[in-house]
């Protein structure tokens, strides 16, 4: 089993290194062919590991020896358990669809080889972070994937600031930086909470850590628990780390399918189900985390409510549907916030994909204001599209109707009224955006033909291939009390009251009902022709939710131009008139002796003789004083 664990591992890393021997060169077909295959058989390894632990057990590996100093000895291990497997098969499952759709999305793109060698390299960095066996491991693939993000987002680095009628400021370059910077602040809290574990327990093994929880001060729990969480944070774009997500759509669309559905964002929930034992013991924590989650699940539901951008409408779901993984791990459902997990990987990696198909027919048209009708020539991706947004939705009998109803339960059961109220207007909201999307894009009038774009549809092999997420889409919610089975023999096993068992259909119908009546909604407001309102359009709460309530602007104001401002002080004021002037008064002063002494090279021995002489005097009398002295 730890060769499985090994091929699984490193065949993404392998496919990596094989496209960058091609990176600089013209577009060759079989960087892309060869690391499909390998994520392929990384996905068959992962699955067949998931088959092992389900029968067997988990599965420990220890490569090498990483880090030995004194007392402290970090190995390169590994440990495949009932979460590690079940991310394992969810990551490269998504992954090698998100490489073979590449392969038909990227194929006249000029970086063709050095993309597919940066896709790969993400998809390495999140197995080394979920399969690491201690937080050290999991910090360096925490990092990786950041930085693979970083070249990924940037990836049309060349492009100027896009100059649309939506997000007209941003460029790929930037939005890297932003995701890049942001992530970095985060995990300053993350590095102080794995130097604390270290410091307490002498050791950053997860079983080792786990073990030594209950001897140590609940203060510092609360502590390791809240720098844990901040790294978390930044990962998973909660709030008030949250702007680089929706610009992080500036990357290809396969880089958002993978960021949003298996690889970056997922992190941040994974740190958290992993930490269970920790977060089980600080309940204020994990009471903060559950509210958290539940504010952004509003907070990103209510920007998606007016956007325009076809990308950014999916991406500010993502983050509202977080949100409801973190209100799940928060309240102790972490079986649950994994199941939906799973589940929203699987249709919102279907929801990007075919967001890619549509921008590959609108000439990269993100417009929903500019689309309406493509469902007459695009009727594949408008099928991918509705299933994923049905699942979205929570709509019965698709994969988020399990998920999303099950965290709603959660709520009710701990009697949090509060939360399972937000989250539960949240699903109508989500609803309503969700198919407010697929009416303009797909149903409605058929703007596009005046802004004259002739949309189609995309190669068939990568219609295939985005089957498997749509048949996930609508039967992975099916295993629910399956993966409840499994993932709860290393998870608490969350169970509902008699009081929520009773209520449980009722809760059903009544989540039902509001998320069925935002798809009403939009259907009457959207699905005959586009609707719009100046009036309500220029009101204040439109335009605050447009701008995203002024969030990136007061961080550009308070944060990013002062910090500018104070750099070109210290540049000018410190780096040129202090740093720089001292060197180069060092300089100077070395250079002017030199000039000095040159002169005594003549070429005349008897002033050769004079300065000997002088020398023998000057050292003659240095003795002397030095006698005396003694």
């Amino acid at each position: 089993m730890e060769t499985l664990v090994y091929i699984a591992l490193f065949a993404p890393l392998v496919g990596s290194l094989f496209a960058a021997l091609f990176g600089m060169r013209p577009k060759t077909l079989w960087t892309g062919v060869v690391t499909s295959l390998l994520l392929f058989v990384s996905f068959l390894a992962s699955a067949m590991l998931l088959k092992h632990v389900y029968t067997v057990g988990a599965v420990h590996a220890e490569l090498m020896d990483w880090i030995v100093a004194g007392d402290m000895r970090v190995p390169f291990g590994f440990t495949v358990d009932e979460v590690t497997a079940v991310m394992m098969t969810v990551v490269t499952l998504v992954s090698t669809v998100v490489h073979i759709y590449s392969n038909g999305y990227m194929e006249h793109d000029k970086g063709f080889n050095r993309f597919f060698s940066y896709l790969s390299a993400f998809v390495f960095s999140m197995l080394v972070l979920v399969m690491s066996d201690n937080f050290l491991g999991l910090f360096i693939g925490w990092e990786g994937v950041g930085v693979c993000s970083w070249l990924l987002i940037g990836f049309w680095y060349h492009k100027p600031d896009v100059g649309r009628d939506v997000n007209p400021s941003i460029s790929p370059s930037w939005a890297a930086n932003e995701a890049f910077i942001m992530n970095r602040i985060a995990d300053l809290g993350m590095l102080i909470g794995i130097f604390l574990i270290y410091w307490n327990v002498g050791s950053l093994n997860y079983q080792e850590f786990f073990a030594a929880v209950p001897q140590l001060s609940h203060g510092m729990l609360v502590l390791i628990g809240i720098m844990l969480f901040i790294g978390a944070m930044g990962k998973s774009a909660q709030f008030p780390l949250h702007t680089w997500l929706a610009d992080a759509m500036e990357g290809p669309t396969p880089v958002s399918a993978l960021i949003h559905a298996a690889t970056m964002v997922t992190a941040g929930v994974y740190l958290v189900i992993r930490a269970h034992p920790l977060y089980s013991e600080i309940p204020e924590v994990s009471y903060f985390i559950a509210v958290l989650g539940t504010f952004v699940a509003i907070f990103a539901a209510s920007m998606a409510l007016v956007n325009r951008d076809l990308k950014r409408i999916i991406a500010y779901s993502t983050l509202s549907q977080l949100g409801y993984m973190f209100a799940a791990a928060g309240l102790g459902a972490y079986w649950v916030a994994l199941f939906h997990l799973a589940a929203h990987a699987f249709f919102k990696a279907l929801l990007f994909l075919g967001a890619g198909n549509v921008m590959h027919a609108m000439n990269d048209e993100l417009d929903i204001f500019k689309m309406g009708g493509l469902k007459k020539v695009m009727r594949w991706t408008y099928t991918y599209m509705g299933v994923a947004s049905l699942a979205l939705a929570g709509i019965w009998p698709f994969a988020g109707f399990y998920s999303k109803d099950t965290i709603l339960e959660a709520a009710f059961n701990e009697q949090s009224y509060g939360i399972w109220f937000v989250l539960w207007l949240t699903a109508g909201l989500t609803a309503f955006y969700s198919f407010r999307l697929v009416f303009l894009t797909f149903l409605s009038d058929e703007r596009y033909k005046q802004y004259g774009f002739h949309p189609h549809e995309v190669q068939k092999y990568v219609l295939w291939a985005m089957f498997p997420l749509g048949l996930l889409a609508v039967i992975f919610g099916w295993w629910k009390e399956e993966f409840m089975a499994f993932v709860t023999r290393l998870l608490p096993a969350y169970e509902m009251s008699e009081h929520t068992e009773h209520m449980v259909w009722i809760l059903i119908i009544v989540t039902m009902a509001i998320a069925i009546g935002g798809i009403v909604v939009a259907y009457i407001m959207y699905a005959k022709r586009l609707r719009r309102n100046e009036r309500i359009e220029q009101s204040l709460p439109y335009r605050i939710l447009s701008n995203q309530y002024y969030i990136p602007i007061f961080y550009e104001k308070a944060f990013a131009k002062p910090y500018a401002e104070l750099s070109d002080i210290a540049w000018k004021e410190i780096d040129q008139q202090v740093v720089d002037a001292t060197v180069d008064g060092i300089a100077r002063v070395i250079e002017e002796t030199g000039d000095g002494t040159r002169r005594m090279q003549t070429g005349n021995l008897s002033d050769y003789l004079k300065w000997m002489a002088a020398g023998a005097l000057i050292l003659a009398v240095l003795a002397i004083i030095v006698a005396m002295n003694h």
